[in-house]
């Protein structure tokens, strides 16, 4: 039996807990508008990357056009199409009759203002072969990593797949989440080449039918924009984060206090107002450096109830028609 009274007394503290969390989340969002507006004002104030131990994302577009942080985002024709997968599995158990596990992929494929039928089904594949149950303990993965990369490739497969449907209308192929493949740096660097490839082409058949592809992220907890401002606040120029701050965390650093935990969707979403983006960037994430020419861009997007992350390849960002149809399409 739950005693609410009891419970009522350690709720009032984390009501107190709340209130004060958030007068220091005030004081964090104007400390970043501070020197974010600072650095679009001046962007030749950006140190080098070179010792930095966290992640930064680096802007590709100026910051402000005329004093504004937000560009608004061109609708999307009415008529357009939409292509999405999403997967799910079952990792094998010894307990069972047989040692398997399985992948289902969702197809959806979307018609707007057409009047034609959704296309709505899944793709399940049955992996009970020893290469499929035992390959990936040479890569040193367990296999529930190896069914998430797994099923990460069927899902860009199949998306890949569905777009060679020829089609007149305006065509965006969405992701559930990021472009970048965390995963892989748990793969010994031997091998990460060797598996990444398998998902780079997918890319390239999408390049190949003109049908940009976009990772949406909802309630993103990226933080690549603050993370740059805390360069710009660091104490020490260059920064170099091994030498002056070893081990710390971001709230105990100098470049870290008044600014961690700060996300980038929470700084935008005072930025930007709805139908707006923010400008481009390029993530610099280490496992980027295998993608080649498949750079992965990203933006903020003000949808109306949320900023969300959209994320998408060099091909796209460096593509007007393309990223707009993207962006038209998210917003949409």
């Amino acid at each position: 039996m739950l005693d609410f009274l009891k419970l009522n007394q350690q709720m009032k503290g984390v009501g107190n807990q709340l209130q004060a969390e958030s007068k220091a989340m005030q004081h964090r969002l104007r400390r970043a508008q501070h020197l974010l507006t600072a650095l679009a004002q001046d962007p030749t104030t950006i140190p080098s990357l070179a010792g930095v131990g966290f992640l930064v994302g680096e802007p590709v577009e100026p910051l402000q056009v005329d004093g504004y942080w937000g560009r608004p985002v061109t609708p999307i024709p009415r008529q357009h199409r939409v292509l999405a997968t999403d997967g799910s599995q079952i990792k094998p158990s010894h307990h069972e009759i047989a040692y398997c596990f399985l992948i289902n992929v969702g197809r959806v494929c979307l018609y707007y203002g057409t009047g034609q039928r959704a296309r709505l089904d899944s793709m399940p594949e049955l992996f009970y072969k020893e290469e499929d149950l035992y390959g990936p303990q040479q890569l040193g993965l367990n296999i529930e990593e190896w069914l998430a990369i797994q099923r990460s490739r069927a899902e860009l497969r199949v998306l890949a797949d569905l777009a060679q449907d020829p089609c007149p209308l305006p065509t965006v192929a969405l992701v559930d989440g990021s472009l970048i493949y965390w995963q892989l740096e748990q793969i010994p660097q031997l091998y990460q080449p060797q598996v990444l490839d398998s998902f780079l082409a997918h890319w390239e058949r999408l390049r190949e039918a003109r049908v940009p592809m976009a990772g949406y992220i909802s309630a993103s907890r990226a933080s690549e924009t603050v993370n740059l401002l805390r360069i710009t606040a660091c104490p020490h120029q260059p920064p170099d984060c091994e030498k002056h701050c070893p081990g710390l965390k971001p709230r105990a650093t100098a470049c870290g206090q008044g600014l961690s935990p700060l996300t980038d969707s929470r700084l935008w979403e005072t930025l930007l107002q709805p139908g707006e983006r923010s400008a481009l960037w390029r993530s610099t994430s280490r496992i980027l450096g295998l993608y080649g020419p498949h750079g992965v861009y990203f933006c903020y997007l003000h949808v109306g109830d949320e900023v969300a992350r959209i994320e998408f390849p060099a091909w796209v960002a460096q593509d007007d028609t393309l990223l707009e149809q993207v962006l038209g399409c998210a917003l949409d």
